[in-house]
């Protein structure tokens, strides 16, 4: 796919004013670095950095009893929040497989918010059209909003800067009006992020967003943070052991075999693919998700063999891989056959194009964060 084909988003020339490099993402024309990832990696973990992630998919439920349709269809328990928290779902299929994992920001009773990711937008809203009771009306809202990461230990105080909301708990959110000279901007503030870090997502319309990053932007930098790419999103993310679909969650991977139950509400009567998760729990999963943290010197990648030791026997496989730039060595998410009955703490070894790089086994996150 060539640049001219990609889906554009809504400040691409604000972009390129700060000196990206851009690469396709899902169909899109993204940022995948301004001065460096590891730079913009580190302003994230000590001060903090901005993302413009606009490419992920917007999609409203709204109707009478819009709240508790999206309870039926998605895994997580929408009953664990209230109106005005969001929360980490999974839209899977009949077989147990993930179409999508995605945030859902439960607005009232009948007006729910929905952030898949870009390239599974389309397939989550036909998911749940497909079976909306009549006055349940599901649209897809991709181009509608813009979405703003703000990221790191001072995202608070950048945002309090400008006048914004700052006091809410995790994975809570506020309506409000971000002020930029003389103009007022409705923006979503959610307290949300896919880093570790303390952060918050900004969701302004797809119109306004180019005054709206513009401050932002300026006032991280002026807090001594910087604007970052996907690249950094990756390896701060990869360091959290944070699934990204395509990779740790797929129509293949359950989230029994990601380590994602905690985002399934097994007491719940109804979600897509309820039973064959259930039976899937029930039996053990034939595989399961583990970080590999490399003892030696390389940077594992995906799709990589990981082997029982050094001309060993195949055991799994790597399901996304990086240098990290806190711990200053390659880590890597793996999936691995239950049979081989790794366990924390163990050595395996990934075949990096023919050399065994040996690694040991933990438990994610690879890092400590400041989000909770």
């Amino acid at each position: 796919m060539s640049e001219g084909e990609l889906l554009a988003g809504p400040i691409e020339d604000l972009h390129r004013g700060l000196g990206a490099s851009f690469a396709e993402f899902g169909g899109w024309n993204m940022p995948v670095s301004y001065a460096g990832t590891v730079a913009e990696h580190t302003a994230v973990r000590e001060a903090v950095g901005i993302f413009d992630v606009s490419h992920l998919g917007k999609a409203s439920v709204t109707g009478p009893g819009a709240a508790e349709f999206v309870n039926r269809c998605l895994t997580n328990d929408l009953n664990k929040i209230h109106p005005g928290k969001a929360q980490y779902t999974l839209c899977t299929n009949n077989s147990g497989g993930v179409v999508d994992d995605l945030i859902v920001y439960w607005v009232s009773d009948d007006d729910v918010f929905l952030v898949p990711n870009a390239a599974n937008t389309a397939a989550v809203v036909a998911a749940l059209a497909a079976v909306a009771p009549e006055g349940v009306e599901v649209v897809d809202r991709h181009r509608d909003f813009g979405v703003f990461a703000v990221q790191g230990p001072r995202s608070s105080a950048v945002l309090s800067g400008l006048g914004l909301p700052t006091d809410m708990e995790y994975m809570s959110f506020a309506d409000t009006e971000m002020v930029v000279g003389q103009s007022g901007y409705p923006v979503r503030v959610c307290r949300t992020g896919y880093t570790g870090e303390i952060g918050y997502e900004l969701l302004p319309a797809w119109d306004d967003s180019e005054p709206v990053f513009a401050a932002l932007s300026a006032a991280v930098i002026a807090a001594g943070g910087a604007p970052a790419g996907l690249g950094a999103r990756d390896t701060l993310r990869t360091e959290m052991g944070y699934p990204l679909h395509g990779h740790e969650l797929s129509v293949d991977i359950s989230p029994v075999q990601a380590r994602c139950s905690w985002a399934v509400g097994w007491k719940k009567p109804e979600f897509f693919g309820r039973e064959a998760l259930l039976a899937e729990k029930e039996s053990g999963p034939l595989r399961r998700l583990w970080g590999l943290r490399a003892t030696g010197r390389g940077v594992p990648r995906a799709d990589l063999a990981v082997l029982d030791g050094p001309g060993g026997t195949q055991i799994g496989a790597t399901t996304s891989g990086t240098f990290s730039p806190t711990l200053k060595t390659g880590i890597a998410l793996a999936l691995i056959d239950s049979s081989a009955n790794v366990a924390k703490g163990d050595t395996v070894v990934i075949d990096v194009r023919g050399r065994a790089l040996e690694c040991e086994v933990v438990l994610p996150p690879f890092v400590t964060a400041g989000t909770s």
